[in-house]
């Protein structure tokens, strides 16, 4: 242990932020006037710290066995030089070990399991995520089109992004997979004249979303359904797609099947826009140094990401031709700790809200897990470990497409400059 507390100590002396470990026994390391302090209760977390084992730490903070002090922005900086390893590119699984994973995958993405996991995460508290998202509690990341964008300006700009780079027109029929509370959804129908569908798992999005409809008026033209997208059946194929923040969720083991389907509910000559979280490094499952775990523990079971080469291989499996790809990683960063400091502003608000609802204790462990999940997050994407593509396609309809430019076989255009042009509804 002697030689563990010498290995930490020359540790914290190199760390970018003034840091402090409070020993279980009482006696500190580290920085005298430390901006973060670290308070163990037990060993096996101090035993993670030493050896950079952050989401462990990270475990061991959410169960009250470590307690913090001081802003999570320097603790995160202070994790990250803790670490011993970049934690996106660990030593890459074997080949049986990527049979018994996708073996998993498969078992863990089943329709009643995949329910479970959505619902454990996304009706946590509605009130409690109104806290911290924008006004259209759009959960995911914002495209800041200028500096002095606010988050709720630059959620608008990803939201008209989405739908410019669809060629959205009045009248088409547009799906949303996985809709959330309805951002993107009521977007498309008021600001492009779409017919517009909606799919969810989250029962508590489902009911804020039909609220919405049917406050704005908006029935018989938006409609959402609590269904899974693998038993979606349309009377007609869509015009236009999009996922958001939703194939996370889908499997590493599924995901030929959800872009088959992606494929079956779009017209020939159609475009489908997949904007989603992407791995940082090709051949790892999840992160390492513990955090993968963490997350799927505490935040998101069954998650699993891919490297965007993966996702392109699947898309094209299914007949999807990718048209454009975009890596919007830094306006992930900036979008989560936009959250971060949001949450931590409300910290007193957030805490009388989860007590309430789940009671002291579980609710202590839901706001503790969530300040690690944003400001780490945050960090990940910084740092490069994650990464976040919007993925356009098209279905070629195997022919020139009507009225298209000699050649083409989809909707979409020849220049990629229509998806820029500037838009006063998008705020700015």
């Amino acid at each position: 242990m002697k030689h563990l507390l010498h290995t930490l100590e020359g540790r914290l002396a190199a760390l970018p932020v003034p840091m402090a470990v409070q020993l279980p026994a009482g006696q500190q390391l580290g920085a005298p006037d430390p901006a973060v302090t670290l308070r163990f209760r037990d060993r096996l977390a101090l035993v993670a710290l030493a050896t950079g084992q952050i989401g462990n730490v990270g475990a061991a903070i959410v169960e009250g066995r470590v307690a913090i002090e001081g802003r999570m922005r320097d603790l995160m900086a202070a994790a990250a030089g803790l670490l011993t390893h970049d934690p996106a590119r660990e030593q890459p699984a074997g080949w049986w070990q990527r049979v018994l994973g996708r073996a998993r995958s498969m078992a863990a993405h089943t329709l009643a399991h995949d329910a479970r996991h959505i619902q454990f995460h996304y009706d946590l508290s509605d009130a409690f995520y109104a806290l911290w998202l924008d006004p259209r509690r759009v959960y995911s990341c914002a495209y800041f089109r200028s500096d002095g964008m606010t988050l709720a300006q630059a959620q608008e700009a990803k939201l008209d992004l989405i739908c410019r780079k669809l060629r959205l027109a009045p009248g088409e029929r547009f799906l949303d997979i996985g809709a959330g509370w309805g951002g993107l959804l009521l977007w498309a129908a008021e600001h492009y004249g779409v017919d517009a569908t909606g799919i969810t798992l989250s029962r508590n999005q489902h009911a804020h979303v039909q609220q919405l409809i049917e406050e704005r008026g908006l029935q018989g033209r938006v409609r959402v359904l609590l269904l899974d997208y693998r038993e979606l059946q349309a009377e007609a194929p869509f015009d236009k797609i999009a996922s958001v923040g939703m194939f996370e969720h889908v499997g590493r083991a599924q995901m030929a099947r959800y872009f088959d389907t992606v494929r079956r509910l779009l017209r020939p000559g159609g475009l489908a826009l997949n904007h989603g979280i992407t791995a940082g490094a090709v051949d790892n499952a999840q992160l390492g140094a513990g955090m993968g775990d963490f997350i799927e523990h505490y935040i998101f079971p069954g998650g699993e990401l891919l490297h965007v080469s993966a996702v392109l291989h699947d898309m094209a499996q299914a007949g999807l031709e990718m048209v454009d790809t975009e890596n919007l990683r830094p306006h992930y960063a900036r979008t989560l700790w936009e959250w971060s400091d949001r949450l931590e502003a409300q910290l007193t608000t957030a805490r009388a809200v989860l007590h309430a609802q789940y009671g002291a204790e579980a609710g202590e462990k839901a706001l503790r897990a969530y300040r690690l999940y944003l400001a780490g997050s945050a960090l990940g994407f910084e740092r490069g470990w994650m990464a976040l593509h919007q993925v356009l396609a098209a279905r070629p309809e195997g022919g020139a497409a009507a009225g298209a430019m000699p050649g083409a076989q989809s909707d979409y255009p020849f220049t990629r400059d229509y998806m820029y042009a500037a838009n006063p509804a998008a705020g700015g």
